[in-house]
């Protein structure tokens, strides 16, 4: 055989099993962007976990967390639509505002079904008609953390402009205004409510003592991308389904709570005694596999008709939504 036939020989082998070999499948990128105040928090659970179980991989996915730079909770669909991300984790306020203002931005999946936010004072705030006159600290005054404050603050004799209101964005800055004096109550979400309880601190009371059942925080993705990039979007739904799964599982306690410690820094006891506070609060906290409650939307629609942000007459919920990426995860529960 001659040398050139040899070669040739040699080649075409080699392309005739590159042929018969599968190629190794790539996972999809897809990019989720977080405010830095729901970073390291308990709002980054259901994602956290679904990271550190494996679940994004299990589906092919490669789930990149973006943070963005100078951008707060309220801008993540400003960020969304310019391309900084391909979902993003918004509180549903922003998300309505958004979309009323030309956004094609939807839910996909729920996240954080119903918040407990706790009224947290300094030692000597006995309760909550001692704060008139005194600085609390409340989150953005257009969103649902706020109303469901100022609702308690009313259900105890005070309005807002019986105390020196000061916006402090996120739960560990709003922690940190209460230790430095700066603030002589603010809300808290878990697990700083129930770790400045450990210290010391009051509990004044909770959102869920004034307020209904709402959707608080949502996976959104743009309508045009979730379009193009349905396949993507169906597994990343059913990755978050197997994360609540997780946190519903006895077996996998520990898991979820080791992931409540890193994400936070607090000890196993006091995230132990989250996982307690939702189980035990009567109502749902987490949804059962990301599905949306509907109802839940409209019940923040009428927080924001209240406070001026909404006009009569309301907006249809499902407006905000779209549900066949459950439906095409095979997600059963929403409730239109």
């Amino acid at each position: 055989m001659q040398a050139g036939a040899g070669l040739t020989g040699v080649v075409a082998l080699i392309a005739l099993v590159s042929a018969a070999t599968p190629a190794v499948a790539q996972d999809l990128v897809v990019r989720y962007g977080q405010s830095g105040s729901a970073y390291k928090s308990i709002y980054a659970l259901p994602v956290a976990l679904a990271q550190r179980e494996g679940h994004f991989k299990r589906e092919g996915l490669e789930l990149q967390v973006v943070i963005p730079v100078d951008a707060g909770a309220d801008r993540m669909i400003t960020e969304l639509h310019a391309d900084a991300y391909d979902l993003a984790h918004v509180a549903t306020p922003f998300l309505v505002r958004a979309a009323l203002a030309g956004s094609d931005a939807v839910a996909i999946a729920a996240e954080f079904n119903d918040p407990i936010y706790s009224l947290v004072a300094r030692p000597e705030i006995a309760r909550v008609a001692d704060l008139k006159g005194k600085v609390v600290g409340f989150a953005d005054a257009g969103g649902s953390i706020s109303y469901s404050m100022r609702k308690l603050l009313a259900k105890h004799g005070l309005g807002e402009r019986d105390v020196q209101a000061k916006t402090v964005e996120g739960t560990p800055s709003r922690l940190s205004c209460l230790r430095r004096g700066e603030c002589a109550a603010v809300p808290l979400g878990q697990p700083q409510d129930l770790l400045a309880k450990s210290q010391g601190y009051r509990i004044l009371g909770t959102s869920i003592e004034a307020v209904p059942p709402y959707l608080y925080t949502v996976t959104a993705v743009r309508r045009s991308w979730a379009t193009a990039h349905e396949d993507a979007v169906v597994r990343y739904v059913r990755a978050l389904a197997r994360a609540f799964a997780d946190i519903r599982d006895p077996k996998k306690k520990s898991v979820v709570v080791q992931t409540i410690v890193e994400l936070t820094a607090v000890p196993p006891a006091i995230a132990e005694g989250v996982l307690a506070l939702y189980a035990g609060s009567g109502r749902k906290v987490f949804p059962e596999r990301g599905e949306i409650d509907v109802q839940g939307i409209a019940q923040v629609i009428a927080f924001m008709e209240e406070t001026g942000q909404v006009k009569a007459p309301r907006p249809d919920p499902r407006r905000f939504v779209e549900l066949k990426y459950q439906r095409l995860a095979g997600n059963s529960g929403q409730r239109p």
